[in-house]
């Protein structure tokens, strides 16, 4: 989990909205993130989440709002791997670090081989590697210019439970080393285990923002995190 924190917040969000046509995706979003936090954002289907995301990472443009970060300052690990199946795990790494011009693409490919636990299969192709070590590919891709801010969406989506441990544990040495990391997740139970924050979206209103702890004793559900979450929504509608 996290460490030390800073007074100032790594990323700071403010009142980000986005439309689309007469239709409104985000309702004036804020929120901030510090050094070492690991901060999760969950809601239903529909809620926002990855139109968030994509907003911070630079990916597509909101409609009201800023970001005190700018793209280059945060890495961007979308659901889907952007990655070359037929090229090895180093080739990927060395291509994107040469688009991402970072000033020394061979030390950045053997630094993000150690981090990731990659190193053995650095002359593998893509598509013949496991569904965890290919998510393991898709993060490094977006850590080669060792952004302050990670922003992850559905990182264990695809992956069985053990890979999805596996998984857990690189992205808490990643908040470790003082990353700020932002996921989305629709595996409600990683919210709990894996988050110092949780920010619940629905509708694409921000409905709560707090500890996981917080977000059980306001659905009211002891024991069981999936049904508080649950049982928040419905309390909120029911409102």
């Amino acid at each position: 989990m996290s460490g030390s924190r800073q007074e100032e917040p790594v990323l700071h969000v403010d009142r980000i909205g986005k439309r689309y046509g007469s239709r409104a995706a985000l309702h004036e979003v804020s929120f901030s993130a510090q050094a070492g936090e690991l901060v999760a954002v969950i809601g239903p289907n529909g809620a926002g989440k990855t139109t968030l995301l994509s907003i911070l990472a630079g990916v597509q443009r909101s409609s009201a709002g800023t970001v005190n970060r700018g793209a280059r300052d945060i890495g961007w690990v979308p659901q889907q791997p952007a990655v070359y199946s037929k090229l090895s795990v180093s080739e990927n790494l060395r291509l994107f670090a040469r688009l991402e011009k970072v000033s020394d693409p061979e030390a950045v490919v053997t630094r993000m081989l150690d981090q990731t636990g990659l190193a053995e299969r650095a002359d593998e192709r893509i598509d013949r590697l496991s569904g965890g070590n290919r998510q393991r590919v898709n993060v490094a891709l977006g850590l080669l210019a060792d952004p302050p801010v990670i922003l992850l969406d559905e990182p264990s989506s695809s992956l069985d439970p053990g890979q999805r441990e596996r998984l857990w544990q690189f992205i808490a040495t990643l908040a470790a080393r003082g990353a700020s990391v932002v996921y989305s997740t629709h595996i409600v139970a990683e919210a709990e285990r894996y988050a110092d924050r949780v920010l619940v979206l629905d509708q694409g209103k921000l409905l709560f923002d707090g500890t996981p702890a917080e977000l059980a004793r306001e659905g009211a559900v002891a024991g069981d995190f999936e049904q508080a979450f649950v049982s928040f929504l419905r309390k909120r509608e029911d409102s």
